[in-house]
């Protein structure tokens, strides 16, 4: 009986060992970037009542580029595994690894694009709900200026979408913002844009229909007080991107975003 219970404890004392690490309180499902207690994010920032771009799970190549590359978005799910860049970016991880860098912000409006400086920890720290009065250009956002040699170390665990274009490269984008905020409408060339945590809406016009937009109001604004007043045949298409799940955009279509929660997401640009 001794023997055994010396086995029993030598495997538990292995299994303890080798066993994955279990994620912290917080972090299980959202990375611990939803957090507890924190303001309530405005009423409009909700998904939509329907998506109206196509989700495929079983696209092939020479589908994506006779149907979508160059004709309308599409959302692809399943095609890649990001589980290990999922975890590489928990708020946790994060932290300890880039807390101390210095992040480039921009603000979040369509035409004009100020720039601050400020510590990563800073920046995450002071990620709150967006205020629907602020304007876009009082408004800082992660996205887009990232130091490809201090994020190396990151980016090489993401594994990208499986199509590309002829004649362009990649180049990735990553982001983090707080419930509630986003870009206006802009455009530039072709990309994917892929949601780590958190969820993103999506409204995007093909290049033939400029949308009505005031450059320097955030998403939010511009859907609590533009949205709700445009025809049916006005309208975007739209659709809410969950973490895992790709959204492809092609060239110089308009697009907006808004992050209903706190959202970790990467784009690839191919340009």
């Amino acid at each position: 009986m001794a023997r055994w219970r010396g086995h029993s404890l030598l495997l538990l004392v292995l299994w303890t060992l080798t066993a994955p690490a279990r994620p912290g309180p917080g972090e299980e499902g959202d990375g611990g970037w939803q957090r507890r207690g924190a303001a309530p994010a405005a009423a409009a920032a909700a998904e939509e009542e329907r998506c109206t771009v196509e989700r495929r799970a079983d696209l092939s190549y020479a589908e994506f580029v006779q149907h979508y590359a160059f004709s309308r978005p599409v959302i692809l799910q399943g095609l890649t595994d990001n589980s290990r860049f999922r975890a590489l970016c928990s708020r946790k991880r994060l932290l300890a690894s880039f807390g101390d860098n210095v992040i480039r912000l921009s603000t979040a409006n369509t035409y004009s694009y100020q720039k601050v400086d400020l510590l990563f920890q800073e920046y995450v720290e002071q990620l709150h709900p967006q205020d629907p009065t602020s304007l876009g250009n009082n408004t800082l956002y992660f996205f887009g200026d990232n130091n490809f040699t201090e994020w190396a170390s990151l980016f090489r665990h993401y594994v990208p979408p499986p199509f590309g274009l002829l004649g362009t490269t990649p180049a990735y984008s990553f982001g983090i913002a707080g419930t509630g905020s986003g870009v206006p409408f802009h455009w530039h060339g072709p990309g994917f844009s892929e949601v780590i945590y958190g969820r993103k809406r999506w409204f995007l016009y093909p290049p033939e229909k400029t949308p009505e937009f005031h450059p320097n109001k955030t998403t939010l604004a511009w859907l609590q007080d533009t949205y709700p007043a445009l025809a049916p045949s006005a309208r975007p298409l739209e659709c809410t991107i969950q973490a895992g799940e790709v959204l492809y955009f092609p060239d110089r279509w308009w697009h907006a975003t808004l992050n209903l929660d706190t959202s970790v997401f990467i784009s690839t640009f191919l340009s």
